[in-house]
């Protein structure tokens, strides 16, 4: 199980660095930038990923904020052509999140701009989140990757942050797996609070897949997590740790650093 994420990975415990996008031309807080300028950002981004030492990076329409639990022909064509542009320019493979969870939409973007994974923050069961219920979608993400023919892997949030959730975390990751996720992530509570790590082994054994944690990893508190399977990491690489602010290479060489010397 886990055979595509493996596959991509072979042997490490990568390091994902976030790409989060300011708002999108007709989000509800854009400010009129256009996608050119916010293409530059990202690429920015993603050169201060690779300079610090990232393995990979995820691109989030994070800025789109109140997110639709589904989201506009508008953001997959805006993402689908900045995740084009950034994989064309990437020496790391890419990664997409469409939030809040739009998991058929990531997959679209994904395939179309040549990206190698999503991450889907309700894959399998059911959420409670400030944009309401939001219900599993690994079905339609599965049977569109199927007749896309795309090799894409699927990375399925159990217990995902800011959500209240139904039943225990291992029954959440067994069903993931049953839902035929490639990997799993666990989190904290919110942005940048770091999960129980025995969450991290909760998942791991009830899932039988690789698990990253998604949340609130740190240089200090990495050794915490040497079980982990991988890191996605946002907020702590951008300078000052603000997650508004540009990713940092700086903050990106020592967390890379402190990852490689933990067991």
């Amino acid at each position: 199980m886990g055979t595509m994420w493996r596959e991509l990975f072979p042997g490490k415990r990568p390091l994902i660095g976030v790409i989060h996008l300011p708002p999108l031309p007709g989000a509800p807080r854009s400010g009129g930038e256009p996608l050119e300028a916010i293409l530059e950002r990202a690429l920015r981004d993603l050169s201060a990923l690779e300079e610090g030492g990232a393995d990979a990076a995820i691109v989030e329409n994070f800025g789109d904020r109140p997110f639709a639990k589904t989201v506009d022909q508008a953001t997959v064509a805006q993402m689908a052509v900045v995740v084009r542009e950034l994989r064309r320019a990437a020496r790391i493979p890419l990664g997409v999140n469409v939030l809040r969870s739009d998991g058929v939409a990531a997959l679209s973007v994904a395939h179309a701009a040549g990206a190698a994974f999503i991450r889907v923050n309700v894959f399998s069961g059911v959420a409670l989140t400030d944009q309401g219920l939001i219900e599993g979608c690994a079905r339609e993400v599965l049977a569109l990757r199927k007749r896309l023919g795309a090799r894409v892997a699927v990375l399925a949030d159990v217990h995902v942050k800011h959500a209240f959730h139904f039943g225990d975390l291992a029954d959440a990751a067994r069903d993931a797996a049953r839902n035929g996720a490639d990997a799993l992530i666990v989190t904290g509570r919110a942005t940048g609070a770091a999960p129980d790590p025995a969450d991290l082994r909760v998942a791991q054994e009830a899932s039988g897949l690789p698990v990253l944690v998604g949340s609130g990893v740190t240089p200090e508190n990495v050794g915490l997590y040497s079980a982990a399977d991988g890191f996605i990491v946002g907020t702590w690489l951008k300078r000052e740790g603000r997650v508004e602010g540009p990713v940092d290479p700086a903050r990106v060489r020592r967390l890379a650093q402190a990852l490689r010397a933990a067991p």
